[in-house]
């Protein structure tokens, strides 16, 4: 009997501890979540409202929109550049089929052009740029957003 309640009590502790780790665990978790969490803002075009994911760090510029499955209405990404600079965009690992807009340093869309899904074709600017809004295909068009247009509200790039 005493052998049988030794085993009983061993086999608690470990089941305990297992708990304790698991639980503790399951909140160490949780912060490394959030942090993958973008800033958003809102952009206004032509008087329409974009609510836009911030990529301004280096992991977020990589990462994109890549494995997103879907994107709400109104709802896209704006690349924030420390710098003006010629930045080419493609799609791999990317199921969406995406639109680009890029925009210099005074706000203003200099080219929109269309992606398509897990496509390894870049897709540059005509030129300089400190901006760059990935939104779902067709978006520019629908509202009849074109180059030359202005966005206001964008934020201020990071500094380097």
């Amino acid at each position: 009997m005493a052998d049988f309640l030794q085993t009983t009590r061993q086999h608690l502790v470990v089941f305990y501890f297992a708990t304790i780790i698991s639980v503790l665990s399951a909140l160490g978790a949780q912060p490394l979540r959030a942090q993958t969490i973008l800033p958003t803002t809102e952009l206004s075009i032509n008087q329409i409202t974009v609510q836009a994911e911030i990529a301004a760090t280096p992991a977020s510029l990589k990462r994109g929109l890549m494995f997103r499955e879907s994107l709400p209405p109104n709802h896209g990404m704006l690349f924030v550049f420390n710098q003006p600079q010629i930045q080419c965009f493609w799609m791999k690992n990317t199921p969406l089929p995406l639109s680009i807009a890029f925009i210099n340093e005074m706000g203003v869309i200099t080219r929109i052009t269309d992606m398509q899904p897990r496509s390894e074709q870049t897709h540059c600017p005509p030129g300089e740029v400190s901006y760059a809004l990935e939104m779902a295909q067709g978006w520019f068009s629908q509202y009849g957003i074109t180059a030359g247009a202005r966005i206001d509200n964008l934020p201020a790039p990071p500094k380097p």
